[in-house]
């Protein structure tokens, strides 16, 4: 029996996180409403459960930095994400509790993946370029199984038992984390770490992180709200799912073929073809919110939201920041990646009843092609070889 390769624990690893992933962003607003909480609640609650990514990446990116121990802090937080489900069955599920739990379950949450992609780029090295997207594909696949299958499960189970489906997926993934040792390529405990004012002041970095927080900030909505507007359309949950699968999918084709891009055109040219797509995509998600066809062709559009924007975005941090930075560097992705996700869920919040979540998500759309003014300071030629 051949022993389990490095790139199957890590591709295991990115599956039980994002089968947690698919099973919470989806149906998360769905419990809430089940709950009695209104949109405005619901955008507020979704706000802090993304808002953390604003500081704490960079919390957990400085102590990973500092101490060298990156697996040791996935291996916590994803301990105390299970222990965040465990007590929603413990605490009165009112606006003041919730928002406490989620509070703390997105600062552990948002320990995790900054710092193991980290630890996968020193695991992969110098193969990172071929291997990387084969290896993140499998983030994409447990996200399908989580939504999709959770979606079917809902169906027929009350979606007041989502929390304890949340539970068994955090353990496993807890379980599954002592697999994966620390990359011996990774530098160790650093006394005085590298400043990083002099890598922000880039104009390829400074532009690109702006770029990301307008990105996200269009796709807020999406993250928010989407399954609620799909079942304002009379979709059932296993629609719903579907559907959150249908952009996953695409996502893994791009993870598999991004190199066609990559080998091709411009990191310029790539990212704006990133914000137009962004664009379409929820023009055509806010206009034709009752026809699935519609919904099915705007979600295969995340390939270029997410998933080539994503590879891009690896490839900058890891050329731009060094060895001894990686963990702040990916902890800034995250950080962005909050900012820009959590004011556009509050905004989203506030207006969707006074400007109906039609309008919402056409604004949203319109929005990412702010982005376009920035996309000069992005490199001209390809960048294909790492720092």
């Amino acid at each position: 029996m051949r022993p389990i390769t490095i790139q199957t624990k890590l591709g295991g690893f990115y599956f039980w996180y994002y089968s947690i992933v698919g099973t919470f962003l989806p149906y998360w607003s769905l419990y809430l409403q089940d709950q009695g909480f209104n949109y405005k609640e619901i955008g507020l609650l979704s706000s802090i459960a993304i808002l953390t990514r604003i500081f704490a990446p960079f919390i957990w990116g400085f102590i990973a930095d500092k101490t060298g121990k990156r697996m040791l802090l996935v291996r916590l937080a994803t301990w105390m994400e299970a222990t965040i489900w465990f007590l929603i069955f413990i605490i009165p599920n009112n606006m003041q509790s919730i928002a406490l739990l989620m509070l703390i379950f997105s600062f552990f949450q948002n320990a995790i993946l900054a710092q193991f992609e980290g630890v996968t780029l020193f695991w992969l090295g110098n193969k990172h370029t071929e291997s990387y997207g084969k290896i993140r594909k499998w983030g994409s696949i447990g996200f399908i199984v989580g939504v999709f299958s959770i979606g079917a499960l809902l169906d027929v189970v009350d979606i007041h038992y989502l929390p304890i489906m949340l539970l068994c997926i955090a353990f496993t993934a807890f379980i599954w984390s002592f697999t994966i040792k620390e990359p011996s390529t990774a530098p160790s405990s650093q006394k005085i770490l590298e400043p990083l004012l002099p890598i922000l002041k880039k104009p390829v970095v400074a532009a690109f992180f702006a770029i990301e927080f307008i990105m996200l900030f269009a796709q807020a909505p999406f993250y928010s709200f989407y399954s609620n507007y799909l079942k304002l359309g009379s979709f059932s949950t296993t629609e719903i799912g579907f559907l959150w699968s249908v952009g996953v999918i695409a996502e893994i084709i791009m993870f598999n073929y991004a190199n066609f891009f990559l080998s091709r055109f411009s990191w310029r040219n790539l990212v704006a073809l990133c914000l137009v797509m962004t664009c379409i995509r929820f023009l055509l998600a806010g206009y034709f919110h009752e026809i699935f066809v519609i919904q099915f062709i705007s979600q295969t559009f995340h390939a270029f939201s997410f998933g080539l924007f994503h590879i891009i975005a690896m490839r900058i941090i890891l050329q731009n920041f060094n060895a001894k930075q990686q963990g702040r560097g990916q902890a800034l992705y995250s950080t962005m990646w909050g900012l820009g996700v959590a004011s556009g869920s509050i905004l989203a919040g506030q207006y969707w009843e006074q400007f109906s979540g039609e309008s919402v998500f056409i604004i949203a759309g319109l929005s990412a092609l702010i982005g376009l003014l920035l996309v000069n300071f992005l490199p001209k030629t390809i960048q294909t070889s790492a720092r």
